[in-house]
């Protein structure tokens, strides 16, 4: 299980994101792999359709910093980065995370599958309040998403650490706390929100005190992923 990962989110030029992931999932899949960078999902971002999502996992932060520098000055990244920079606009949209309790857990799976909806579900905390939410969500809003529909597959939050690879940013001074969650599909989705919405649990108790403990408006994303993304 990945105990490093990156959520990174690019924009793209208009109309391009089919080209990047047609060389995204033929080329540079298994030679990230292969230098120790775990490439856990590709996605289609549902609300933007210039913007690619995608999650990269590493076993800590040591093999990130050895893991970057061995596929960004190899031969594979050399040969494809004109064709993949050419589709971006930005590339440095990217969350360093760690797992808080519950990890991405891959370990099986093979790549493709059944059509699926991903959501990814981020909560901006100030600096500080990560522990308190995470025992508010485990405690109160876990339950209830299991309940109505939306087992979270992992709970990540911030890796609070020096960025080791500094040719890649990373967005600094954030706290988040992140859920992800798969669905068969658009309407199991909408199933949930509706039980959610539906539970006064929810409605009168815990939202309120969910988005007390906020810093700013919480976001999800929601994700289609590519043929050969893990995650689905």
């Amino acid at each position: 299980m990945s105990e490093v990962l990156e959520l990174r989110q690019y924009t793209l030029r208009p109309g391009r994101r089919d080209d990047l992931i047609d060389l995204f999932d033929r080329e540079l899949v298994e030679s990230q792999e292969a230098v120790g960078a775990r490439v856990l999902g590709q996605f289609r971002d549902l609300d933007d359709a210039d913007r690619f999502v995608w999650l990269r996992g590493f076993a800590d932060l040591a093999t990130r910093g050895t893991a970057l520098p061995a596929f960004y000055g190899g031969p594979v990244w050399r040969a494809h980065r004109d064709k993949a920079n050419d589709t971006m606009v930005d590339s440095d949209d990217v969350l360093l995370l760690r797992p808080a309790g519950q990890g991405l857990d891959l370990a099986g799976r093979a790549r493709g599958g059944p059509t699926t909806l991903v959501t990814i579900t981020l909560y901006h905390l100030p600096p500080g309040g990560a522990d308190d939410f995470l025992d508010f969500f485990s405690a109160a809003v876990r339950p209830l998403l299991t309940d109505t529909g939306a087992p979270p597959l992992a709970v990540l939050r911030t890796l609070a650490a020096e960025n080791n690879f500094p040719p890649l940013p990373i967005r600094e001074n954030e706290n988040v706390v992140a859920w992800v969650a798969s669905f068969p599909d658009a309407e199991r989705l909408r199933e949930h929100v509706r039980q959610l919405g539906n539970e006064p649990r929810w409605t009168y108790d815990v939202l309120p005190a969910l988005t007390r403990q906020l810093a700013r408006p919480a976001e999800q994303l929601q994700l289609a992923p590519t043929d050969r993304s893990l995650l689905r």
